[in-house]
């Protein structure tokens, strides 16, 4: 193992941290909470925009507790998994019924709110309200696994190893921390990648025990790579659901069929949506839930 000084990369986050909207002072706690949502599994560039469109539409958990959830979905967007935007309309729902419209700041608290993990829970007590928490996600794991534990890849996912192994490095001081757990995602998102790490840029390649060592090969399972999406049912269910999105009365199966030609892979669609409260059959056809 290999010892980190937490100011290596909090005086390089400093310097080379992206402009982001939730990074900005004044930044609310339902921004941050709306950002974790739309992040997952979701490019940065692809949020930032609809992101700020939500908060001008949206800007408390009441206001989006009370649209219906066809408008909700219709705003999410091409964001995909569109059962996200469900579970944060959910979620808005618990937050102006149960907390007074106000986003809580204890871990157990937010991990009781619909559509909230670990990550997230942790993410918003440490980023919106300053607690002090390990924040842990792919690119922390990947960061800890070179640069502390000199491996090329980190193992599977696994709260009571991956926590631990965070809290470990986190300075005391409630601003450093903050700072700390953001830095350690940058440097995975940007600098430290799974696939073609920038050593020469990283604050850490002097003390990195993955690099000290002679970068050795991944020897373990292969990294789990993402499903491909061409082809995908994640695919033909985003056809269908563009087809919802963009109208205000229910959309035929004749219509459907344009987009799904196929009748058995249309009905396996429809019927997956439905099962996921994202479409309702009705008079006529299908539409997005009201």
């Amino acid at each position: 193992m290999t010892a980190l000084d937490p100011a290596l990369v909090t005086d390089w986050f400093a310097v080379h941290a992206r402009d982001l909207p939730w990074r900005r002072p004044g930044f609310s706690a339902w921004g941050t909470l709306v950002s974790e949502f739309m992040l997952q599994q979701t490019q940065v560039a692809r949020v930032v925009p609809i992101l700020e469109e939500w908060l001008r539409r949206w800007p408390t958990p009441a206001d989006l507790a009370a649209a219906p959830p066809a408008e909700v979905l219709r705003a999410w967007g091409r964001l995909g998994y569109p059962r996200r935007a469900l579970a944060l309309h959910a979620c808005a729902t618990a937050i102006a019924d149960r907390h007074g419209n106000v986003v809580p700041e204890d871990v157990d608290e937010l991990l009781a709110l619909p559509g909230i993990g670990d990550y997230t829970a942790r993410a918003i007590a440490v980023f919106a309200h300053g607690h002090r928490h390990p924040v842990v996600d792919t690119n922390v794991r990947r960061v800890i696994a070179r640069a502390v534990q000199g491996v090329a890849q980190p193992e599977a996912p696994a709260a009571r190893r991956d926590l631990p192994a965070m809290a470990a490095l986190l300075p005391d001081d409630l601003v450093e921390q903050r700072a700390f757990n953001a830095g350690m995602m940058e440097i995975g998102a940007v600098v430290c990648t799974s696939r073609s790490p920038r050593c020469d840029e990283c604050p850490l390649a002097a003390v990195c025990a993955w690099r000290l060592a002679g970068s050795p090969a991944h020897d373990g399972p292969p990294p789990r790579r993402q499903a491909r999406f061409e082809g995908s049912d994640r695919q033909l269910r985003g056809r269908v659901m563009a087809e919802l999105r963009a109208s205000d009365v229910p959309v035929a199966e004749a219509e459907l069929a344009a987009v799904l030609p196929d009748p058995g892979v249309r009905s396996r669609i429809l019927v997956g949506l439905e099962r996921d409260g994202l479409a309702t059959r009705a008079e006529g056809g299908w539409t997005l839930p009201a």
